[in-house]
């Protein structure tokens, strides 16, 4: 974000705040007129044929003035983040500093040989980067190499949240993408294997540049142009990337992020790069070492009793993990799928062992202080890439409203898209009367589109809204987007 835009921001957030100040009542059945409500609907029609919405648009004090399927259940895609974080914002200290992050310990064996544990706490911005200045890979490694100049094995132990890598209803072709990479308490650059591709002479194939990680059958082959069209495709638990397909000879060098199916493997793999720079001999294997998920790590099976969480001996080192809140930006307004995921079972550990069923129950407790009905949402993930996941418009509405009465309102707000200005809103409402004054939470993913927020009137009044669409034809859904667009730009002219 430009520093012009990062003061635009600023303001509309303030603005925002002060327009918040409303108490809140019971929601009334108040509608706007009858004739914009025509509107909306004609705007929807507009949409994709058999796609289906959801609408409901309320005052800042619960009064409904647009109503449509308010109470059907739709898949919400990235709608779910705003829910893991605003039970984040209610439950951690998201200001402070005091998380601890990253650890490396030595264990020595009975015949003298040292093995190095990396021990990871749910970090999601551990980095290995060359650039890397904070919550750097390279200080623990620093830490091992002052110690000792040869160790044996390296293990990377993710025990700190139980193995659960790919929550319930994602679908497998997603893992090998980096919207799909698997979770893990020891996560290492978005556990993203990045991939650089730059076309060769036409009719010859591509170079590829890698870290040798997974082992890549190169079939792109190279054509005139400037068009690119590369198919990647890796079997899950596979260590060999395919790519196949074309790239124009006259295409800049592209790079491409690939998931990670073992993070913390991958964190040991790395790590031992990084101790062998540092003249450090390594002789030993690679292992990881995860925690499997029990019966007892969903709360329903413990009747009340505490979750039994393995105790950790003491580190060598270990890292802080840079204050909360930073991140969540990074997850709504990048709509960071991994780092939501990651947010979501902090918040698990918190109360419980870091099971997405902890997770869950967190999220029931919060939404019930909330007022919301358990019919009205379900998540079986933190990210929304989950198909399992559905919200109803008065949950996602209902969820906007209380957090706008929050006293940690107006920070949560400001980590969402600004329309038409930066995030996953950057390239929406441009040159409408909503840009910039739109605050909302997108959702995409196969045949669901989501939008949720906040939005300022031509009459500078703020309104929340929640506009869903789901089970559009294949390859329709910009369309349906764009109909919900022209809807609520319709709603803010209006009112």
């Amino acid at each position: 974000m430009t520093t012009s835009i990062g003061r635009f921001a600023l303001a509309s957030a303030l603005a925002l705040s002060l327009s918040l100040t409303a108490a809140h009542g019971q929601t009334a059945a108040n509608p706007a007129p009858a004739s914009l409500l025509a509107t909306v609907q004609q705007k929807l029609a507009e949409g994709p044929s058999g796609s289906r919405f959801g609408v409901l648009v309320t005052t800042l004090d619960g009064e409904v003035l647009i109503s449509i399927a308010p109470d059907q259940r739709f898949i919400p895609a990235s709608n779910t983040k705003m829910f893991t974080t605003a039970i984040a914002y209610a439950e951690l200290p998201l200001l402070q500093q005091t998380a601890r992050g990253t650890g490396v310990r030595l264990e020595t064996g009975a015949d003298g040989a040292v093995d190095v544990v990396l021990h990871g706490r749910g970090d999601a911005s551990l980095s290995s980067a060359d650039d890397c200045k904070v919550d750097c890979l390279q200080t623990l490694a620093d830490a091992v190499a002052a110690k000792t100049r040869h160790v044996r094995h390296i293990t990377g132990d993710d025990s700190w949240f139980p193995d659960e890598r790919w929550s319930p209803g994602m679908s497998w072709n997603n893992t090998q993408s980096r919207y799909g990479t698997g979770t893990s308490a020891l996560t290492l650059d978005d556990n993203e294997l990045v991939v650089k591709v730059t076309p060769g002479a036409v009719g010859a194939a591509a170079s590829i540049a890698a870290p040798d990680y997974y082992a890549i059958d190169n079939q792109v082959t190279t054509i005139a142009g400037k068009e690119e069209a590369i198919v990647a495709d890796r079997m899950p638990n596979s260590n060999t990337l395919r790519l196949t397909g074309t790239i124009g000879a006259d295409v800049a060098p592209m790079t491409l992020r690939y998931g990670i199916d073992d993070p913390a493997h991958y964190a040991a793999w790395r790590f031992r790069a990084l101790l062998q720079a540092r003249g450090v001999r390594v002789d030993g294997d690679l292992a990881a070492r995860h925690r499997p998920l029990a019966a007892t790590d969903d709360p329903a099976n413990r009747d009340g009793a505490p979750a039994i969480v393995p105790a950790e001996p003491a580190m060598l080192a270990e890292l802080a993990v840079p204050p909360l809140a930073e991140d969540m930006v990074r997850i709504n307004k990048e709509s960071q799928n991994l780092h939501a995921e990651l947010m979501l079972r902090r918040v698990a550990r918190r109360s419980g062992g870091g099971s997405l069923a902890d997770g869950q129950a967190v999220m029931r407790r919060v939404m019930a202080q909330a007022g919301l009905s358990e019919t009205g949402y379900h998540f079986a993930d933190g990210s929304g890439m989950s198909s399992y996941n559905r919200i109803s418009p008065r949950a996602a509405v209902g969820l906007l409203g209380w957090v706008a009465r929050q006293p940690w309102g107006k920070a949560w707000r400001d980590t969402l898209p600004i329309a038409g200005k930066d995030g996953t809103l950057q390239s929406r409402f441009k040159g409408t009367l909503l840009e910039g004054k739109l605050f909302a939470k997108t959702g995409s993913l196969n045949a669901a589109r989501a939008l949720s927020g906040y939005l300022v009137t031509r009459g500078g009044r703020t309104l929340i809204f929640s506009a869903l669409a789901n089970d559009m034809p294949d390859g329709t859904d910009g369309q349906a987007s764009a109909a919900v667009d022209r809807a609520l730009v319709a709603i803010a002219e209006a009112l």
